[in-house]
């Protein structure tokens, strides 16, 4: 039996690569169900002031047929505690490169205090969707 019964966690998932499934898998390894939040495109640019590469709704579709995700859903704010009201579930899995992050050490506190868990899981070093992109600008195409 797995620690917890279900998981959320949440990202762009853009240029979907083996450190967004290293965090999917982990995170499945701890609960039996698992919900995957994928950010909207509107979120992405409000927040990181930037379009995703991969639109919303391919970035879902991606998710949503990686063999380790139960569910994957659209969502529009960060507001954990908002999100916890539409979906209970009782962890939160976030990458360890978060850690110590002041935003995550105010949400881990709040989550507490609602019974929801925050558990960091290690991150992929050496891969990311913003780093691709900067290595797709650098390319010298023949």
């Amino acid at each position: 039996m797995k620690k917890y019964k279900v998981g959320y966690t949440q990202g762009v998932y853009d240029m979907f690569h083996v450190g967004h499934l290293n965090l999917l898998q982990n995170a499945k390894e701890y609960c039996d169900y698992l919900i995957v939040g994928v950010n909207t495109d509107s979120l992405v640019q409000d927040y990181k002031k930037k379009s995703p590469v991969v639109s919303e709704q391919d970035r879902l579709t991606i998710v949503s047929n990686i063999r380790c995700v139960d569910k994957a859903i659209l969502t529009a704010t960060l507001d954990k505690i908002k999100i916890h009201k539409e979906i209970d579930f009782d962890v939160i899995f976030i990458g360890d490169d978060w850690k110590g992050n002041p935003r995550w050490e105010t949400t881990k506190i709040e989550l507490k205090k609602i019974g929801v868990d925050l558990v960091f899981l290690p991150y992929t070093q050496g891969v990311s969707s913003t780093l691709m992109r900067c290595q797709e600008k650098d390319a010298v195409y023949e």
